[in-house]
């Protein structure tokens, strides 16, 4: 009898804990363009990749290119909500440009841009809470 009553707690236990994953944020892309083509961008990479349209993403990337006097180094970052409202900046500000080397791949990204489309905020979180649910 007491044989049957540890393994129930041992099998309740084991229940319990898969139960207490931690907390998950689904945060899906979202996208705010104002009048004057400024706006602003955030979402999570996993709920964009996991998302169930074929249009959501968002993310950052940095480029460099050889030219003939040098390299040209800029970053960028774009999102496209599932309703199809695109947002993109580029920069050259080395500042912000090493701000993307931060994200990862569970990343909570935001960025904002002026009305030429240059990038002037750029920002990631990454927490376990952005970690897509077993």
């Amino acid at each position: 009898m007491r044989k049957k009553h540890l393994i129930a707690m041992g099998a309740l236990v084991l229940t319990s804990s898969a139960a207490l994953a931690g907390l998950v944020t689904i945060t899906p892309v979202s996208v705010t363009l104002n009048p004057d083509a400024s706006g602003t961008a955030l979402g999570s990479m996993s709920a964009a990749r996991f998302s169930k349209n074929e249009v959501e993403y968002i993310g950052c990337g940095v480029r460099r290119i050889t030219t003939g006097t040098g390299i040209v180094v800029f970053g960028f970052c774009q999102a496209n909500t599932a309703a199809g409202v695109l947002g993109f900046c580029e920069s050259e500000d080395p500042a912000l440009i090493a701000s993307i080397g931060d994200q990862d791949d569970f990343s909570f990204i935001t960025f904002s841009w002026d009305s030429a489309g240059v990038c002037r905020s750029i920002g990631n979180s990454t927490q376990s809470f952005y970690i897509p649910a077993k």
